[in-house]
């Protein structure tokens, strides 16, 4: 299995991220420069190894879960912040 460099990687992941869900470009590299902020990539960076094409797809599942995870916890608590202000 071919291995990537880690920018090619990122790269890949922000790819694959515009191509299967539709991201527009700045948003799918937005996700990604944030996980990498977050320390996501670490292990990555550190084990050739886990830079494959598949292994990209996998974490591009797994970044786009999680933001679609966190609209959807910050939407409910927006609703239950409005519903406990009525009278």
């Amino acid at each position: 299995m071919t291995t990537l460099t880690y920018e090619a990687f990122l790269d890949e992941i922000t790819t694959l991220l515009t191509e299967i869900y539709d991201l527009d470009d700045e948003a799918a590299i937005k996700l990604v420069v944030d996980a990498q902020a977050d320390d996501y990539f670490v292990a990555h960076d550190d084990h050739e190894a886990m830079r494959t094409v598949d292994q990209a797809k996998k974490e591009a599942k797994a970044l786009f879960e999680s933001k679609q995870n966190k609209q959807q916890t910050q939407e409910r608590q927006q609703l239950r912040a409005r519903q406990s202000k009525k009278p």
